[in-house]
């Protein structure tokens, strides 16, 4: 039996609190691009990076002036820490590099570059443009056949280094990979702090390298499920504002919060449509709850089940054609898929335990999932095809919960509950944590606090 919220299956409390502040968001910064000569991809196949990552080498960016030139030292760190996470690219160690980096325009000397082993390498340099802008050249050779396989040039605020840096990271990944990059994203999470019985939880967001975070609810009220909207600087989430639990729209850009919808009962698990104009989420009634659509410009609603049993996490397929969701109408939690316009619901999760919080993959091969049960009675975070075969867990403990997919398909994050040395939260702590969809390159992710509920956001958001 599904509980709305489920004590036992999250192993967590929900309290009560007050309308939080918004804080502002920082709104992205236009980048102009403008495109060098380049050359053909040098793809490896990613099955064979994850056994043997891609050596690559990252010299220092130049720069036309000492504050340039620290930049470009600064954006290299941060290029080569985007890649070396990602578990598929090995950065050449800089006391293995032969001789200085080459100029951005001029070819390399590819035979010193070749005795460190590398097999890729970046160029670059950060010019000074006056006004608060920089001009930012980056070149990726191909060093065996001694080609140039990108060249491009980026013109922004220099408060906005950091981003390039994540672009160009994407760029490079793409081009050596042939898959697009997830590196110029944001998470949106729960910040958690305090005593595990009376925890303060306020919404965060941060870069996806764990960079620029900042709060943007004061902790007055609970909140959970925060999601990101597949194209605007907005999310969805739950609040418990004024002791009425309901789904809200948030905007980065201005702070502005609003309510999605009046309904007599809880509302909450919201998930956007793939076009960004509705909203999917769960509504309580006495005898359970519905899965219901809420046109996000009309506020007008749609209620897709009615089956009288607990239907909830909704999460649309990318082409926005059908639903996944979580339901106990079988007398267990299983994972259904339906048709968008609700009907055709169909069983796919059949094996032990109890099945929660699915989310469908950006590419649309794949659905995440919470389980809870089976052998050694852990929690569990696993994929599935969309019609249940495949299934395969990823990663098991005391309890995880909760997937979201990096915009590529690639990578999934969650959170992880355990044990703390340090007694935060009174002995227990939560804390982000990203694998590949294969299983492969587990880690940690910082954040300032304790941290559950992520979302990645679409790339370039």
């Amino acid at each position: 039996m599904i509980h709305i919220p489920n004590p036992e299956f999250r192993r967590r409390d929900l309290i009560l609190g007050a309308a939080s502040a918004a804080a502002l968001a920082a709104l992205p910064i236009p980048v102009h691009a403008q495109a060098l000569s380049g050359g053909q991809s040098a793809v490896i196949d990613v099955s064979r990076a994850r056994a043997e990552p891609i050596p690559i080498a990252i010299p220092d960016l130049g720069g036309s002036d000492g504050a340039a030139g620290q930049l470009g030292r600064d954006m290299s760190r941060v290029i080569s820490a985007d890649l070396a996470r990602s578990g598929l690219f090995r950065l050449i160690d800089p006391a293995a590099f032969v001789g200085g980096a080459a100029a951005p325009t001029a070819v390399p000397n590819f035979g010193n570059w070749r005795v460190t082993g590398a097999q890729a390498l970046v160029t670059g340099r950060v010019e000074s443009q006056g006004g608060g802008n920089v001009r930012v050249e980056f070149r990726l050779w191909d060093v065996l056949p001694q080609t140039q396989i990108q060249g491009t040039a980026y013109t922004t605020t220099q408060g906005n280094w950091r981003r390039i840096a994540h672009i160009i990271a994407d760029v490079i990944y793409e081009r050596l990979l042939g898959e697009k990059g997830y590196f110029d994203t944001r998470i949106v999470y729960i910040s958690a702090t305090g005593p595990r019985d009376r925890r303060t939880k306020r919404l965060a967001i941060m870069d996806q390298d764990s960079e620029n975070n900042r709060f943007l609810t004061d902790g007055s009220w609970l909140v959970l499920t925060p999601r990101f909207h597949p194209s605007r600087d907005e999310i969805a989430f739950m609040s418990f504002a004024n002791n009425r639990p309901r789904v809200y729209l948030f905007n980065l850009s201005s702070g502005r919060q609003s309510v999605l919808g009046e309904f007599n009962g809880m509302t909450f698990a919201p998930r956007f449509a793939p076009d960004g104009g509705r909203v999917v989420m769960s509504v309580a009634s006495a005898n359970g709850s519905d899965i219901v659509s809420v046109d996000i410009g009309s506020r007008g609603s749609r209620q897709l089940t009615n089956s009288g049993a607990i239907d909830v996490s909704p999460c649309f397929s990318p082409d926005g054609s059908q639903i996944c969701f979580a339901s106990d109408r079988g007398g267990d939690q299983q994972i259904y898929v339906m048709d968008a316009g609700g009907g055709g619901a169909r069983r796919i999760s059949f094996g032990s335990g109890r099945y929660a919080t699915p989310v469908w993959s950006p590419r649309g091969d794949l659905i995440a999932f919470t389980r809870y049960g089976g052998e050694g009675g852990n929690f569990s975070i696993g994929v599935m095809r969309p019609d249940g075969s495949g299934e395969r867990i990823l990663s098991e403990s005391w309890q995880v919960e909760g997937p979201t997919f990096a915009p590529n398909g690639r990578v999934i994050m969650f959170w992880r509950e355990g044990r703390s040395r340090d007694a935060r939260g009174s002995g227990f702590s939560s804390r982000l944590v990203s694998v590949d969809i294969t299983g492969f390159n587990e880690r940690n992710v910082d954040t300032p606090t304790d941290a559950s509920d992520p979302a990645w956001s679409p790339l370039g958001t």
